[in-house]
């Protein structure tokens, strides 16, 4: 079974020596899984019975279940040792979650047996008070050391800083961290305090060194980016798992943002992109004295050849069973499937982000609005070409955000543009997808100064924005209430945060233009 997964994976040795070390600790691991408790199409969105037919699914909840298992039992069959770890984000991205509030993901957890998970930022797109059913439901420890939950009574001393776990008589210390800027990004509210991720892992490294633990891994939830800059300046660390960024790392896949594992010095860096469709699996051996001497490995596609676990598919179908009505609506049709991939929605103007800054503005625009906004994570799949259905755009807009009005200057809306394109590459999810505007933007300039051109829609023609002048802009509520960094929103004038469901919003557009031909027009331009 292993010679088979590791036939053509990276080995990267960290040292001379006898290749034969004391201990080898084999981790499996997945990162933002977003609810995709169904199967996924290459779309990242839900698997249609046409597609399962043609084999043409990835991922799902069985399917993890079946490899975990296939690969743990075999380990330990061979008295190997192994861990299986979650970097965060079980929560938000499809009808399951919210139709069942994260009842179900905490419950495969349960059933697939992980050891540890770290908090991601959407485990509190429900508030702090969505986050503790979870925790007690999925019977896993849930830790993150960089927050502190000491002002909230829900939370408090209910997630761990760290942890230690006890494997082939070994102590494997677990230490976490979750990203600093997630109050932009979800709700954890005002009494849940974030510290610094990279001095809180140093405190916490060196506690569990005090301990006398030796064989330590970050499991964080901060993306791939800041994940390399915590191996650099984390001392004591053996290898960092995580998640968030939606990155894949291979030895193999010509699309991958780096090798598996992504060596930092002497410190591995491993990620499996996202939505269940890959399961990571590193194997670190170490020496006597619990240095790490070598570190390969290579992320399981999780294709048609992995078959699912039947019991957990028979739950995973029950499951579906309430919302299977509303899933299959058709709400309308396309002639071409529209790209909503996180690479282009979040970094250029993106087919899906036209249709739904364009579905945003069509709805208001009686009202006199000029401007639209969508950011750009707010988008979570593309869809299809052909009968697109109801489950199908709440796939895409999951979140259950309301469309907002609200008047704001000219200076504003270029400060907003600003922000949108502030941390392009990172991949965060401000990127400002729009309607009524046209906009430049050059990433080699300093952020802050990267957005020109700008120009408004002015009857059938476009004029250059005039920074004093109020404009009447409608964006998703959560947007307008500050999040992804649009903080220049949450004084506008005039607010209003009501409005109908996006997702609903988004299908009576689609439907109104059936069948709707996805395009891009040059809107937004990149240097």
């Amino acid at each position: 079974m292993f010679a088979r997964f590791y036939l053509g994976a990276a080995t990267l040795a960290l040292g001379t020596g006898a290749a034969q070390a004391d201990y080898t600790l084999h981790i499996l691991h997945i990162n933002d899984f977003h609810s995709r408790i169904e199967a996924v199409n290459k779309y990242d969105s839900t698997c249609s019975a046409e597609e399962a037919a043609e084999n043409a699914c990835f991922g799902g909840v069985a399917r993890i279940k079946t490899k975990v298992n296939e690969l743990r039992d075999g380990i330990r069959a061979a008295g190997g040792n192994v861990i299986v770890l979650d970097a965060g984000d079980q929560s938000q991205g499809s009808l399951m979650f919210t139709t069942y509030k994260g009842d179900a993901e905490a419950d495969f957890m349960k059933e697939i047996g992980f050891d540890a998970m770290a908090l991601g930022n959407h485990e509190f797109d429900n508030g702090p008070e969505g986050v503790v059913p979870f925790l007690e439901r999925a019977g896993v420890p849930v830790i993150s050391g960089n927050l502190d939950f000491s002002q909230n009574n829900l939370l408090s001393g209910r997630v761990q800083k760290h942890l230690v776990l006890e494997v082939g008589g070994e102590k494997i210390g677990i230490v976490s961290a979750l990203a600093t800027d997630t109050p932009e990004t979800a709700s954890p509210g005002p009494t849940v305090i974030f510290r610094d991720d990279i001095d809180s892992l140093k405190g916490d490294v060196a506690e569990l060194e005090a301990q006398g633990v030796t064989k330590i891994i970050a499991l964080t939830h901060v993306g791939y980016k800041r994940d390399q800059e915590i191996a650099a300046g984390v001392p004591g660390l053996d290898a960092v798992v995580g998640g968030h960024s939606h990155t894949l790392l291979s030895n193999t896949d010509e699309k991958a943002a780096g090798p598996y594992p992504t060596m930092v010095g002497a410190v591995p860096v491993v990620t499996a992109y996202a939505y269940s469709k890959y399961l990571g699996h590193l194997e670190l051996t170490f020496d006597d004295a619990g240095v790490l001497k070598e570190a390969k490995g290579e992320p399981v596609l999780l294709d048609a050849s992995v078959v699912p676990d039947a019991a957990v598919e028979a739950r995973v179908k029950e499951l579906a069973g309430p919302i299977e009505e509303l899933k299959g609506k058709v709400v309308a049709e396309t002639a071409e499937a529209i790209d909503g991939s996180r690479d282009s929605c979040r970094a250029v103007e993106c087919q899906m982000g036209n249709l739904v800054a364009e579905a945003m503005l069509d709805r208001v625009k009686d009202q006199g609005a000029q401007i639209a906004i969508a950011n750009g994570g707010g988008l979570r799949a593309g869809i299809d070409a052909g009968p697109v259905t109801m489950g199908e755009v709440l796939t895409v807009l999951p979140f259950q955000n309301t469309l907002s009005t609200f008047t704001v200057d000219g200076a504003t809306i270029v400060a907003a543009l600003e922000n949108g394109v502030s941390q392009i590459e990172e991949g965060a999810g401000r990127f400002a997808q729009v309607a009524g505007l046209k906009y430049t933007f050059d990433p080699a300039q300093p952020a802050g100064s990267r957005v020109s051109g700008v120009l408004v829609k002015e009857g059938d023609a476009w004029a250059l924005i005039d920074p004093a002048k109020d404009y009447l802009a409608v964006t998703n509520n959560y947007v307008r209430g500050g999040g992804d960094g649009y903080k220049m929103f949450i004084d506008a004038k005039n607010p209003y945060d009501f409005g109908p469901d996006l997702a609903d919003v988004t299908a009576d557009y689609l439907a109104k233009n059936a069948p709707y031909t996805p395009f891009t027009d040059g809107r937004i331009t990149r240097k």
